[in-house]
């Protein structure tokens, strides 16, 4: 699988030397980001992000700070390399949740050795999710392969949550992960008591793709009342996760990254339904693009929701 590693360097002066380490490493690829060009090129979601300190002309805490905030960043991992040799120093980078702290002069097979390390555990984390214990993106891929090779007909339920990140920078990363983890259970529950209530061998699949990102394929038969049952769980359990002042408010206040306060309503659960007949997809792609369109529909509908793509191949 393609590494793909960004280099925060705004004179160009590091990536020769990545390249000649990696020259012989063909699932790595190394592209030069300019600090000022950061927003953009976080849209991307890269393996890894190298800064190299001494090269960038903005200040560091603050730069690593952005990178980490990023919604679809925070469990990117990023090293800092950098002639300062104050701990201090250290210790404020190391504090913005960075990785690794590299000093200079740089001993390049530690540098080697370490991008290559991070690169095997983020394989090992795509497999299996150790947060939640799902599978994660190389399974979920496969499971859709197995099934369009199988020509079989099932549903595709693309779930996240609603305002997580602002809960997040309210009660905490510890909370959040345990509302994800709630979110794991109550999906899982949901899909079993339904096959149960059907008199139906489970089929499903339920996998974590990253942060508050769920995918489950399911019979497509009674898909309305399995996210039913979805959503009415969740709505009432999640509401354990939160003060009784916020509930009584039926909202958070968070400050934004312009430092003002916006009110986001309680979390809630959106979920994107893509009803996969017979021979109408070739390729998971295709339905993750329509995942993603009908997800996005579903969001658009203020508190949880669903939204069903029934649209059918034309034979």
């Amino acid at each position: 699988m393609l590494q793909e590693i960004y280099i925060i360097d705004d004179d160009d002066s590091s990536i020769a030397v990545f390249r000649e380490l990696f020259k012989n490493e063909e699932n790595y690829k190394f592209t030069n980001i300019k600090s000022e060009q950061i927003d953009i090129a976080l849209k991307n979601i890269p393996s890894l992000i190298i800064v190299n300190e001494d090269a960038i002309q903005r200040d560091i805490i603050e730069l690593c700070h952005q990178i980490r905030q990023d919604e679809d960043n925070t469990i990117t991992p990023v090293i800092v390399v950098s002639s300062n040799k104050e701990k201090e120093h250290r210790i404020k980078i190391l504090n913005e949740s960075i990785e690794y702290y590299i000093r200079k002069p740089v001993d390049e097979d530690y540098l080697f050795y370490t991008i290559k390390n991070l690169g095997r555990l983020l394989s090992i984390n795509r497999t299996i999710s150790p947060l939640t214990g799902l599978p994660g993106n190389v399974q979920i891929h496969a499971e859709l392969k197995k099934r369009l090779s199988n020509k079989e007909e099932f549903a595709v339920l693309y779930l996240d949550l609603d305002n997580f990140k602002p809960y997040n920078d309210v009660y905490g990363f510890l909370k959040g992960d345990q509302v994800i983890q709630y979110t794991a259970e109550v999906i899982l529950s949901s899909i079993h008591s339904h096959d149960t209530k059907n008199n139906r061998s489970s089929n499903s699949f339920v996998g974590h793709i990253g942060g508050d990102d769920f995918l489950a394929i399911v019979p497509y038969i009674e898909v309305d009342e399995l996210c039913q049952i979805i959503i009415g769980t969740f709505d009432k359990g999640i509401k354990n996760f939160f003060s009784k002042e916020d509930l009584e408010k039926g909202y958070i206040e968070s400050e934004n990254r312009k430092g003002n306060i916006e009110i986001f309503p309680i979390t809630g659960i959106s979920i994107g339904v893509v009803i996969a007949e017979k021979d109408r997809f070739t390729n998971i792609l295709e339905i993750s693009e329509v995942g993603t369109q009908v997800k996005h529909l579903a969001k658009s509908i203020q508190g949880s929701s669903y939204a069903i793509d029934r649209r059918k191949h034309n034979r």
